[in-house]
């Protein structure tokens, strides 16, 4: 009886606290960046507010055109307020924790992923807290208009106050599909090495188109962006049941499924494109 304790005890540590020494490690991290970044304070708040304030703007544009002309393709202001702040706040979740995935171009051209290769640690987990930013500016704009528009929905009786923890759980799916979006542009860089043109593609403009209703689009540019960019399942499918009440709850489990999925095939992909990688020699 002892020695099945010893040995359950030892593959329990043995499993687990290298996980635990990885979490204690990009904490660390996470905290040497925020301080490197907090050291300019005066740019870093007035970089927030200019953020925040174009993106504010962005959708006031939106807001007056929805004025002037009623709804679009039946959706009302209010809801596309949502699905304009449901992606703004998954994108910033992703960009806040991995940023630098985002940026992969630079550490492939300037050599820089040298570095990140001769460190004890794998190369993806060493690249996420580098950079981190808080990003304030896109939280305070993206959260301002998702409350606008839940309080708004809410005083028509559209919606409960369930669509908020809804909502919630419908940010952090999001930002898993963004990730995994963005991680598998990024690991074409390991054969290209330029893949900011790319990005802009399958990161800002399919992130763009899908702050509207996807039945503003072609049948085969929304069928792009639910299974092929799947953009779309981070805002427009679960608004379709939250706001509107169809389909059904289960949509929330094909959606974490999904957003599992695509992030497996992800890391897969990435795992597959780091043995592809060539030094710069630099």
């Amino acid at each position: 009886m002892n020695t099945k304790t010893e040995t359950y005890s030892s593959q329990k540590y043995t499993t687990f606290y290298p996980l635990r020494t990885y979490l204690e490690l990009y904490v660390l991290l996470i905290r040497t960046s925020i301080k490197s970044s907090m050291q300019y304070k005066l740019n870093f708040f007035l970089g927030s507010f200019l953020a925040a304030f174009i993106q504010i703007a962005e959708f006031l544009m939106i807001a007056i055109v929805l004025h002037r002309f009623g709804a679009i393709q039946g959706w009302n202001i209010y809801e596309v307020g949502y699905l304009f702040s449901i992606m703004t706040l998954s994108k910033t979740v992703y960009r806040s924790i991995a940023n630098e995935v985002h940026h992969l171009e630079k550490y492939l051209v300037s050599g820089d992923m040298d570095q990140l290769l001769t460190r004890p640690l794998p190369v993806l987990f060493t690249l996420l807290p580098q950079r981190f930013r808080i990003m304030l500016g896109e939280w305070l704009q993206g959260g301002f208009v998702f409350g606008w528009s839940i309080h708004g929905m809410m005083s028509s009786g559209q919606i409960g106050w369930i669509a908020v923890p809804q909502s919630l759980l419908v940010v952090l799916t999001g930002a898993v599909l963004l990730f995994s979006i963005g991680l598998a542009t990024a690991t074409i860089g390991f054969w290209t090495t330029r893949i900011s043109e790319l990005q802009t593609f399958t990161e800002d403009a399919a992130g763009t188109a899908a702050r509207f209703p996807l039945s503003l689009y072609p049948n085969w540019l929304a069928g792009m962006l639910l299974f092929v960019l799947p953009v779309g399942l981070v805002n427009y499918v679960p608004a379709l049941y939250i706001l509107r009440g169809e389909w059904g709850p289960w949509i929330f489990l094909i959606i974490l499924l999904a957003a599992m999925g695509f992030l497996a095939l992800s890391l897969r992909f990435w795992k597959f494109g780091m043995t592809k990688y060539q030094s710069t020699g630099s």
